[in-house]
Order: C-alpha cells, then sequence, then structure tokens
C-alpha cells in the first residue's frame, strides 16, 4: 500500500489541462504517484516534455502510459479533437482537472476587447469546453468528477489584472452550475482556489527582492504556498472520499483571506509584542 492508495485513484483516467508547469505539473505527477492513467493537455507536446518524463519515472498503472496531447483549451475543435484522443487510449474520463490559465496586467480603463477576449477564452471558455467535451464521456459512463483552479482573486477583485478576477469569479460560478446540473448524472463539480502560490505564472512576483518576506508575513501559517498544497486539495476532491462533496470550494491561501480583518489598523488591538504606532 503506498502512500496515495487511500484516494482509490488508481488505474482513473485523469486528464490535467495546463500540465505543463507549475500547479498542472505538480498535480499531474500527483495523479501518477497516486497510480491513475494520465491524459496530460497544453498548448504545445514541448511544454510537456518534463512533465511526461517524470511521470513515466513514477510508473505507468496497468500497463498505460501516459498521454501527453497538444491541445488550445480555447480552440473547441482541439478541445474535442483531445477528448477522442484520451477515450480511444484509456476510455472515458474519470476526472478533469481544469487548470490551464493566463495572467496578464491591465487597467479596466484601457484594457482592449481583444486582450479581455484572450484571458477569458482560456481562463473560463476552456474550462467550459473541456468540461462539455469530457463531462460527455462522463455523463455516458454514469460517474465522474470535475475540479476546477481558480484563484482566491475570484471572490476578491484583483486590479490592473484585466479580466483575471472576473474569468476565476466565472470559472467559480460554472461549477456550480456544472454541480446542480450533472449531479443527477452521477457527475460532481468543485473548486480549488489557491492564493498566492509560487508558480511560473507567479515567479516574477516572487523575483521582485522584499516581496516573499512581506508576502510571508501577512499569511497567518507563514509561508508562500507551493504547487504540492494545491495537488494535495486537487487530488482529494477528486477522489471517492470526497464522494458528497460537490457545488463546493477550497481556498488553499494558508488562512490569508480569513485574516483580511487583521490588517487594517486598530489602535489598542495590536497583536502581543507589536510596537504600537506613535
Amino acid at each position: 500500500m503506498t502512500q496515495m492508495s487511500w484516494l482509490g485513484l488508481e488505474g482513473r483516467t485523469c486528464v490535467v489541462t495546463g500540465a505543463g508547469g507549475g500547479l498542472g505539473r505538480a498535480i499531474a505527477l500527483g495523479f501518477a504517484a497516486a497510480g491513475a492513467r494520465l491524459v496530460l493537455l497544453d498548448r504545445t507536446a514541448e511544454a510537456m516534455a518534463g512533465t511526461l518524463s517524470a511521470a513515466r519515472a513514477l510508473g505507468a498503472p496497468l500497463g498505460a502510459a501516459p498521454l501527453a496531447l497538444a491541445c488550445d483549451v480555447s480552440d473547441p475543435e482541439s478541445v474535442t479533437g483531445a477528448a477522442r484522443a484520451g477515450e480511444e487510449a484509456f476510455g472515458p474520463a474519470h476526472v478533469l482537472v481544469n487548470n490551464a490559465a493566463l495572467l496578464r496586467p491591465g487597467p479596466l480603463e484601457d484594457l482592449t476587447l481583444a486582450a479581455w477576449n484572450a484571458l477569458l477564452a482560456v481562463n473560463l471558455t476552456g474550462y467550459f469546453l473541456c468540461s462539455q467535451a469530457f463531462g460527455a464521456q462522463m455523463r455516458r459512463a454514469g460517474r465522474g468528477a470535475l475540479v476546477h483552479v481558480a484563484s482566491i482573486a475570484a471572490g476578491h477583485a484583483q486590479g490592473f489584472s484585466g479580466a483575471y478576477s472576473v474569468s476565476k469569479a466565472g470559472a467559480v460560478m460554472l461549477s456550480r452550475q456544472i454541480a446542480t446540473e450533472w449531479g443527477p448524472a452521477g457527475i460532481r463539480s468543485n473548486v480549488v482556489s489557491p492564493g498566492m502560490v509560487v508558480t511560473p505564472l507567479s515567479q516574477g512576483f516572487y523575483d521582485t527582492p522584499g516581496v516573499t518576506e512581506r508576502r510571508n508575513a501577512v499569511v497567518p501559517v507563514g509561508r508562500i504556498g507551493q504547487p504540492e498544497d494545491i495537488r494535495d486539495a486537487v487530488l482529494f476532491l477528486a477522489s471517492d472520499r470526497a464522494a458528497y462533496v460537490s457545488g463546493d470550494e477550497i481556498v488553499v491561501d494558508g488562512g490569508f483571506t480569513r485574516g483580511i480583518m487583521n490588517l487594517i489598523p486598530r489602535p489598542g488591538f495590536e497583536k502581543p509584542g507589536e510596537a504600537r504606532p506613535a
């Protein structure tokens, strides 16, 4: 019995979008360690080379080597083709993790429609298209689990980030709608919302001197998140251990959003040992 055996994911066909790096790679390797059959999607095959190599090193369940497919999640034909190829290789999907995403700076006042649409096409429409394509397989099979990677920005507006917060809020609502519409067909849908996690998407922030220290200081658990923190929440929701959890959201941010009130200056209510402002 392995550490991951309790999840019951051995032999399950698990699809991960944006599998080339960051959260996607960590999630994919988590499924591989749990003995799942992997269908990896990213824009290019080259982007998935590292993930594919690492997954193969963990061993292939039931002789099923991981399948890496180039897929543009914003393109309906590309998604449909990937879903067909995955089903031909391993049968209908048991799990879909919607993870592929973009993050672009930009104030709303001069954000172009093209920039707005480009981000929504991946972060929201891509989630819809993949849910629709792989969800059709799940409905035919009468079971399945979808996990959508959103962000704490879904509920806390992240300024000057173009359509990012809007897209993540949309992903949360999409998940809830899927849970209500497809639940009777045996399908669950849930969200994992990370907060301040080090990934290639956010690495630029941490390359700026002092940012890591300042962010650590406002997180109650005292550290910035790692991809593995998100991986564990995703695997739980994808597994039968979460069989009665649907339409819900797990926030994985070290308690940051629950401690926002502590960031407001309140003279006389300082943390013990903290200097009172002059």
